[in-house]
């Protein structure tokens, strides 16, 4: 009888252990589940991998995937408590269930709750895949229970006023893929240049071509009314490929000039420049408004297979130059070559200050020192003193903006050219 006794007792503690385990393995499968990457399943699976393809199978019907795992997780939890409290109870008597509430609760919660979960979300996307063909089948067999639950579920949200999601909480793509970049970044996942050139990508749609053109004062051109002679020794001596022609004043731009179309010509021409045609070299120039988004400006740069174009505002006026490397420069960051003369728009005085040219966008000077200053007023750092100035200031004049301390250093006519900045403001009161 004694005999008897003592194999009845360990059956019902191998049962209790088996449906330890089987907890553990649902409470670990809804955490991977649900925290798995989603982006990295549909790699796997595009590079043929079942077992991804059943994590996404999965993924896309999420709510009948939470219901399965939440039916069999409490089912198997409520008969463990069972099995576990008559298990005392025969052993200890009355006192059984006292022992065995403290028992279960320790014992579900380290082993069937903490532990698999802490495993899951330490390797998601590793226990998302090798338990994805269980669940998968779970899924299957309680399909009809959990349509059945959810249909339950939604009417229980309608009655409490649940009407759906409140899309103004939802992030476009693109802001769910900056926020995954910046995350990444500050983990040490991915460093800064390729933070700031994901970024850039990013941000063409939202950037017009008048925030990063030349503008039309810092503009190569040349006069097309002067000799076919001068004009090549200026294109020579530019270094510039491709520069603007005007006629009679500077914004009646003729035609655009390409330096290879000039040398081609010299080299056919044995008399030298003064039998080359320039009208004949010319080509029609290209305008576009001045508020295109840069990335509809690059795709029109590859549909003509063009580099640069000519920028006009809503009256027609000319108002810069932007080119194909422009639009570059805001994903890779400055581009210089053998013939650029060397520009350094910011220079560090000291960890706390640094010098800028005026001209310095915001958005450069943003990524550059990690600041987050406004760019919807201003496009350059001297735009955006003037702006909070409210005046045009004076050499020597110190502003204080956005716990930053702004001090003219240099002003050309009513064009500031050089600012100290100073960080951190506060630290000096």
């Amino acid at each position: 009888m004694l005999e008897f006794i003592n194999q009845d007792i360990l059956f019902t503690s191998g049962i209790i252990f088996i449906l330890i385990i089987c907890s553990a393995i649902l409470s670990g499968s809804e955490t991977a589940l649900t925290a798995s990457s989603r982006i990295r399943m549909s790699r796997l699976e595009q590079e043929g991998s079942r077992r991804a393809r059943w994590v996404n199978f999965l993924l896309d019907r999420k709510e009948h995937l939470i219901s399965a795992i939440l039916v069999c997780n409490n089912l198997v939890n409520i008969l463990a408590s069972v099995l576990a409290t008559d298990l005392f109870l025969r052993i200890m008597g009355e006192n059984g269930l006292v022992y065995a509430t403290l028992v279960m609760t320790i014992v579900v919660v380290i082993f069937a709750e903490v532990l698999p979960k802490t495993y899951a979300i330490l390797t998601p996307d590793i226990t998302a895949l090798r338990l994805a063909g269980p669940l998968r089948v779970l899924v299957w067999l309680l399909w009809p229970l959990t349509r059945l639950l959810q249909a339950i579920s939604r009417f229980a949200l309608r009655l409490a006023g649940f009407r759906g999601i409140d899309e103004d909480f939802l992030l476009a793509p693109h802001d769910e893929i900056r926020g995954a970049i910046d995350l990444h970044h500050r983990e040490g996942g991915v460093v800064k240049r390729d933070r700031d050139m994901l970024g850039g990508i990013l941000d063409l749609a939202n950037i017009a071509i008048e925030e990063v053109m030349v503008h039309r004062k810092s503009m190569y051109m040349i006069d097309a009314g002067t000799s076919s002679t001068e004009i090549i020794q200026n294109v020579l001596e530019s270094p510039f490929t491709r520069i603007p022609l005007w006629r009679n004043h500077p914004e009646n731009i003729v035609g655009m000039l390409h330096a290879k179309d000039v040398l081609r010509a010299l080299a056919s021409h044995p008399q030298g420049a003064e039998g080359v045609d320039i009208e004949s070299l010319m080509t029609p120039p290209w305008f576009v408004p001045e508020t295109t988004p840069l990335s509809e400006q690059l795709a029109a740069f590859r549909a003509r297979k063009a580099h640069i174009a000519l920028v006009i505002d809503e009256y027609g006026d000319l108002m810069g130059l932007i080119s194909m490397e422009d639009i570059l420069e805001e994903i890779v960051g400055h581009i210089q070559d053998e013939h650029d003369e060397p520009e350094k728009l910011v220079k560090r005085i000291n960890a706390r200050t640094v010098e800028v040219h005026g001209s310095m966008t915001i958005r450069d000077i943003n990524r550059d020192m990690g600041w987050t200053l406004p760019d919807n007023e201003a496009t350059t750092i001297a735009g955006l003193v003037i702006h909070e100035a409210r005046a045009i200031p004076e050499i020597g004049q110190v502003f204080d903006f956005y716990n930053l301390r702004f001090r003219v250093i240099a002003r050309q006519r009513n064009q500031i050219t050089t600012l100290r900045i100073t960080q951190d403001i506060a630290a000096d009161h």
